[in-house]
């Protein structure tokens, strides 16, 4: 539903952050309890009284928020969370101990009242013993979400025979799968004893490269770079046109622990990477996108529902069942999934009274002319929104045969299907809409799409449904 794996899809930033700030409360949660424990009962630790007039009550201000600056300071180094405990002293002990002496620091300065007596070293412990059980719980989460297969990257390994099998044989992140991998045909030897030898299917450049990005969820292709430039050309070539990101490994690069900085980005903690063609959309700002869809499409819900239940009844009166328009059409990494709209055109007579055909051969219905034209039809489309299949904001979804059709006319057509389809888009306020368009408006299309992709931020998204709701509302027919 919120897509962990892509928000995980770069690094572990997103959940890095999320545990910095549950910590802090952990540590103002902490001094609440023991300021009121110290002199009173379990049953007044609801008082909120006690607390505010206690002299930990700055105290707990002051280190909170110093020991959330010192904690961002001292996060994870390799991008990775690290379930070690050595990691928990790294990260969660000693910003605590420096925090201590600034927040002493300030009440000096400002001349707060605060004693140092023995309950404060009581206090202290009582927040590192907290601080350790909370950092178990983040650990054991973290392993359940690696366990699970929900924020794990599935990748297909690209390369040579020799290149591929040096990284299947060497220790790798657990949050790297390798789904598969793709070798030349015209080395028959290689594909032989790569097929035996290799625990995960084998495909050549002969293989339909659509279908098997589908059926394996994939997330990521890596390339393996071993300096046959002719070679990495070739395997360019063959999948840059699709959605997929893809990473160049540079196998050849000699790592040196003592002369590279901590801060370098590598794979298996041994090769460094080039980002050859990757999405915007991952981590922490994903992560607010997704947030940002599911309270609009709540509250469009709450708001349009006494529309959607007019709307439905009139079709229903009209023409009967179905009421809705069902077609697959492709999502993020071309994953299929049912885009819903309410039916504004006839059902086709001369079937089943369920079935329908293609939209643009059934007539429209007289209450389908107005629910068309007021955009009342996309309603169900917020449904999809909910279940994390398409976004507010997006590249507007194709039906599958259109996809295929135009990824041979365009070559950078399936990259539009790097994030979530949308119910909204660059491309539609700028007039690049409709069921039927020629070429030259498709390619305006997806340049307006590729555009909005290489160039995404949150305040383009709002931007973006601020100008819909206008032409909606002063245009609807545009």
């Amino acid at each position: 539903m919120f897509r962990l794996e892509k928000i995980f899809q770069k690094d572990d930033y997103f959940f890095i952050n999320i545990t910095i700030f549950f910590k802090c409360f952990v540590v103002l949660l902490s001094i609440y309890i023991f300021s009121i424990l110290e002199s009173n009962s379990i049953f007044d630790l609801l008082n909120y009284d006690i607390y505010k007039s206690s002299k930990y009550f700055y105290l707990s201000l002051y280190l909170s928020i110093f020991y959330f600056f010192f904690s961002s300071i001292f996060k994870e180094m390799n991008k990775r969370y690290i379930a070690i405990f050595l990691s928990f002293l790294l990260n969660d002990i000693i910003p605590l101990l420096i925090t201590l002496p600034f927040t002493l620091y300030i009440f000096f300065i400002f001349k707060l009242d605060f004693n140092i007596d023995i309950n404060t070293s009581y206090l202290l412990i009582l927040i590192m013993c907290n601080l350790f059980i909370t950092r178990k719980f983040l650990d054991g989460l973290y392993r359940n979400l690696m366990n699970n297969n929900l924020i794990q990257r599935n990748i297909m390994l690209v390369g040579s025979f020799e290149s591929i099998e040096k990284i299947l044989k060497e220790k790798k992140d657990k949050i790297n799968i390798y789904k598969c991998c793709l070798i030349k045909s015209d080395n028959s030897n290689s594909l032989e004893k790569a097929r035996m030898s290799f625990k995960i299917p084998v495909f050549t450049d002969e293989s339909e490269m659509r279908i098997i990005l589908e059926y394996h969820e994939l997330g990521q292709i890596w390339i393996l770079d071993n300096e046959k430039k002719d070679l990495i050309n070739f395997f360019l070539d063959l999948v840059i046109k699709f959605s997929v990101d893809i990473i160049i490994i540079n196998l050849k690069d000699n790592f040196d622990n003592n002369s590279r900085s901590l801060f370098d980005n590598l794979i298996n903690n041994k090769y460094t990477f080039s980002n050859y063609q990757t999405s915007k959309f991952y981590g922490f700002n994903l992560f607010n996108k997704i947030i940002l869809d599911k309270i609009l499409s709540i509250v469009l819900l709450i708001l349009l529902f006494p529309i959607f239940i007019i709307s439905i009844i009139f079709i229903y009166i009209e023409d009967g069942f179905p009421l809705f328009y069902t077609e697959q059409k492709a999502g993020w990494d071309g994953r299929r999934f049912n885009h819903h709209k309410l039916r504004t055109k006839k059902k086709n007579t001369l079937g089943t009274v369920k079935s329908i055909i293609n939209k643009n051969e059934m007539m429209p219905l007289k209450s389908g002319k107005i629910i068309r034209k007021l955009h009342f039809d996309e309603i169900p489309q917020l449904f999809n929104i909910l279940k994390g299949e398409m976004s507010i904001v997006g590249p507007r979804p194709h039906v599958l045969k259109d996809d295929i059709t135009y990824s041979n006319v365009f070559k950078n057509f399936l990259k539009r299907n790097k994030t979530f389809p949308g119910l909204t888009g660059w491309a539609q306020i700028h007039g690049y809409r409709g069921s039927k368009p020629t070429n030259a408006h498709m390619k305006k299309r997806m340049e307006y799409d590729l555009w909005y992709m290489n160039n995404w931020s949150l305040w383009l998204d709002i931007y973006i449904i601020f100008r819909t709701f206008i032409i909606v509302f002063t245009s609807p027919n545009k």
